[in-house]
């Protein structure tokens, strides 16, 4: 794996950019006013444009770059007819940076090149050393390391002659980088520790988090192993304060990307050492490395899904815990703006000694948190698990299995109550290609038996053959990584059998887990509270659209509220990162709630269908009063926007009028649902090269911090029927067989597998049981 990570200097100049924009903005207030009313529309709708495309361009996906761009492009021309030239130079610097992101690097040179003589006509160097830094860039990308480091060394004397203390230390990483990735290694050490007192100096933890992260990884490669753990775990101490205690939008981008290239690498170190001294615990911290990594996931995709979780914690305690976040984050910005003016020492001092304050303030929180709301701080104070934790939570029927893909080489985790064995797997691109062939052969119709039984194969000789003498009919226990967890691996081949297949549920009960550390998160949450005194609630059959035969009124007003229009949009982007055109009904469903009623009794069951399967009904506190929670409609694990994750409820109410549909991340996580088991019998997740699990893990953990230890979800959407059947043989083998919700699921796939009808996995494999065990 390249863990060398170039800073990111596309990011850096939209942050630049941006003031730029700012700045040249109050210059021209004046100007704007005295010009005729054209030349204001046009101007306003230049600025319009480009800010626009510069929002898109934040946003990162490949959808957004290409809207970004359409959008730069109707600016230019603009600011090309008004004669703004600094802010032609900017549009074509912006085009260059979309481009640049899309991989299209000849075409991100084109306007680079456009920009450059620009800004040397209207004198902005801090624009030409911003673009000269661009283009070295993107000659490091193409492998041309000499022309890079050409316009690398033109950049870092303009910067140093305008003063740009925060680009010079840029630049200098980047000059590291390209002697680091020419086998200079002293000459790249050489530059990154220019860099490194230059980033401490102005106070940029981010920048020197990624310089140590930087020596860390040339130390590395020059066989210095503890020299580079020392750095590392500077690195990783600096970005987990830094994410913890600051909620600002533009340090959670920049990492945001890129956290997971820092725990990899931290992971892949201490396994490396791990293999020349066996008996110095280091398999052991990787674990819990692997731990910390997801939890930092988790805690990001809340912050970017904007999740204002209000339950399970003191509304006071809230506001206090909001106040001194915004606090510190307002104190530390003007830190650094002081420290980039070279402000008076006794000033920046002062301003450091405010911000210890408010952090010893917020520390005392925190404490005060984990005191009176265990399960909230556990989310937004996490304190992943160790080995001995972990071994405390299973018993000796269950293995724990736990997975993490690297792009040199991945590693499995075996841990039982007394026991760790490491293994060492392949690189995360051969296994991902195995997982997406694997599920596609599942999943596609027209794959044969005999062609799903060689991907499962192939699959399972990779990531279970190594392992194979732990498993003996014991519980598996999955926490999976990447592509692994949107992939059965109840359908896997059984490593050790003699047949062409035999599924791994012949033998073993699968469980999936977020991470390890969840289990007791729930155990903690749900050891004392009294069981729900009815059996199940069943949503079913909603209304998604006004061409449904249901919909039989025509509203005469069609317009719907801003916050609704906003659902809409996030909903529609969803369908298309999903590769669908909307959302069909579901007609099967109420025909599947029917079937699983009939099981129950009428006294103990809640059911609802059509338009009342609405956001009201789901968020009513009622539900509250029942075991089981049953959603038999569309939802969802985005990969590409994990924040969009959720459940689809009816869209239209009886008169035909958009109505509150979408049950997203944000809402999930405040809902109480202090149910036993919570069912997604349509759920769809992610495939393919992008898909990291992300979507999954925010949905998975959402409901399970509404209220219940234990979900089913599908993994794909599976035939009507199909579901029926299965769904009614789950409930049938829980009700009246007296089994656990894990043994129930089983036994009910097993029932489809040995049903010649049914045998096939695309029938019974997607539903997978996420949770607690017992």
């Amino acid at each position: 794996m390249n863990y060398k990570l170039l800073f990111l200097p596309l990011l850096l100049s939209s942050l630049l950019l941006s003031d730029a924009v700012r700045a040249t903005s109050k210059t021209q207030d004046l100007q704007i006013a005295q010009q005729p009313t054209q030349s204001n529309a046009t101007r306003a709708a230049a600025e319009q444009a480009l800010n626009e495309g510069l929002e898109l361009y934040k946003q990162g996906t490949a959808e957004s770059l290409k809207q970004a761009l359409a959008k730069l492009q109707i600016a230019l021309p603009l600011w090309q007819k008004l004669g703004d030239k600094s802010y032609e130079a900017v549009t074509l610097l912006s085009i260059g940076r979309v481009y640049d992101a899309l991989g299209e690097k000849q075409q991100a040179l084109s306007y680079y090149n456009q920009a450059l003589p620009i800004w040397l006509a209207v004198g902005d160097r801090f624009g030409e050393a911003t673009t000269l830094n661009n283009i070295g860039k993107v000659y490091d990308d193409l492998g041309k390391k000499q022309q890079a480091l050409s316009y690398y060394n033109q950049a870092l004397l303009l910067r140093r002659d305008v003063g740009d203390r925060s680009g010079v230390a840029t630049t200098l990483n980047n000059v590291g980088g390209v002697y680091d990735d020419l086998g200079k290694k002293q000459q790249a050490l050489s530059y990154y520790n220019q860099a490194l007192p230059i980033r401490r100096a102005l106070g940029d933890r981010s920048g020197e988090a990624n310089t140590l992260y930087n020596v860390a990884f040339l130390e590395l490669s020059k066989g210095n192993l503890q020299t580079a753990l020392t750095q590392i775990e500077a690195s990783i101490k600096i970005i987990e304060e830094l994410r913890t205690k600051i909620d600002d939008k533009e340090l959670r981008t920049s990492y945001f990307a890129t956290v997971q290239d820092y725990y990899q690498f931290y992971i892949d170190l201490l396994m490396q050492l791990h293999k020349k001294e066996p008996t110095k615990g280091y398999a052991a911290q990787a674990l819990h490395i692997s731990e910390r990594s997801r939890a930092r996931v988790l805690l990001e995709l809340l912050t970017e899904a904007n999740a204002k979780i209000r339950k399970g914690v003191d509304p006071k305690l809230l506001a206090q815990e909001q106040s001194l976040q915004e606090q510190i984050d307002a104190k530390d910005k003007l830190r650094r703006d002081l420290m980039s003016k070279s402000a008076p020492a006794t000033a920046v001092k002062k301003l450091e000694q405010e911000i210890a304050n408010l952090l010893s303030q917020y520390q005392q929180l925190q404490t005060q948190i984990r005191t009176t709301s265990p399960k909230y701080a556990a989310l937004k104070y996490p304190e992943p698990l160790k080995l001995a934790q972990i071994q405390q939570q299973l018993d000796a029927n269950t293995v724990l299995l736990q997975y993490s893909l690297g792009a040199e080489r991945s590693y499995l985790w075996v841990v039982t109550p007394n026991s760790l064995d490491s293994y060492e797997l392949p690189p995360q691109a051969q296994i991902e290609k195995a997982a997406n062939d694997f599920r596609q052969s599942i999943v596609r119709v027209v794959a044969s038996p005999k062609q799903q039984a060689a991907a499962a194969k192939q699959l399972s000789q990779i990531i279970l053959a190594p392992v194979a003498n732990k498993l003996a009919n014991k519980r598996l226990v999955i926490v999976a990584d990447g592509a692994l967890q949107n992939i059965p691996f109840a359908a896997l081949t059984e490593p050790t059998a003699q047949e062409s297949y035999q599924p791994l549920l012949v033998n073993h009960e699968i469980v999936n887990l977020p991470s390890a550390s969840t289990i007791a998160i729930l155990r903690q949450e749900t050891q004392k509270r009294p069981k729900a005194p009815k059996a199940i609630a069943i949503l079913a059959d909603p209304v998604f659209s006004t061409d449904d035969s249901r919909v039989t009124g025509k509203p005469e007003n069609n317009s719907i509220t801003p916050d609704l229009d906003l659902q809409r949009s996030a909903l529609s982007r969803s369908a298309r990162n999903l590769n669908r055109n909307g959302w069909d009904r579901l007609n099967g469903t109420r025909q599947e709630a029917e079937a699983i009623l009939k099981l129950g009794s009428p006294t103990d069951s809640l059911a609802v269908f059509d338009f009342d399967a609405n956001y009201d009904w789901v968020t009513n506190s009622k539900l509250s009063q029942y075991r089981v929670i049953h959603f038999a409609t569309h939802g969802f694990a985005d990969d590409t926007n994990p924040e969009l994750s959720g459940i689809v409820l009816s869209l239209i109410d009886k008169q035909g009028k958009p109505q509150r549909g979408y049950l997203r991340l944000n809402d999930i996580f405040n809902l109480d649902f202090p149910a036993d088991l919570i069912v997604l019998s349509a759920c769809q997740t992610g495939q393919g090269k992008e898909v990291q699990g992300e979507g999954l893990v925010g949905l998975t953990r959402g409901l399970m911090y509404a209220g219940s230890p234990r979900l089913v979800l599908s993994l794909w959407n599976v035939d009507d029927q199909g579901t029926k059947e299965l769904m009614s043989e789950f409930y049938r083998q829980m009700w009246q067989e007296g089994k656990s919700p894990v043994a129930a699921l089983r036994a009910a796939q097993l029932s489809l597998w040995q049903n010649p009808n049914w045998r096939k996995p695309l029938y019974w494999a997607a539903f997978t049981l996420q949770g607690e065990w017992r």
